[in-house]
């Protein structure tokens, strides 16, 4: 009788630490997804400005560094469902980086 109580809370326990663990575990890819999706676009956001800088604004490089400043805000909206903007210091909750493609004008 002892022993089949023992089990039985053991049982719980394993099930409630779980339960617990599923918890917090659930969190983890949204915040995976956002730390990088926030690498990405810091990145992303530096080249651009540093193509710039180095090579002028219709530059090339500036040009590729722009497209994939536009491809890294495609993939966090794809995983996460915002996107940041670096110059602006914000997160943006919805789909409208076009608005923002201007945003290297004032270098």
């Amino acid at each position: 009788m002892i022993k089949r109580r023992w089990k039985t809370g053991l049982v719980q326990f394993a099930c409630a630490a779980t339960m617990v663990a599923g918890v917090f575990l659930a969190g983890a890819p949204r915040v995976y997804a956002e730390d990088n999706c926030q690498r990405r676009l810091v990145h992303a956001d530096h080249e651009l400005d540093r193509a710039v800088e180095k090579h002028g604004y219709n530059s090339r490089q500036a040009d590729h560094s722009r497209h994939e400043l536009h491809e890294a805000r495609v993939w966090c909206w794809e995983h996460s469902h915002r996107w940041s903007d670096e110059h602006g210091r914000r997160w943006h909750n919805q789909r409208d980086w076009d608005q923002h493609d201007h945003d290297h004008d004032r270098h």
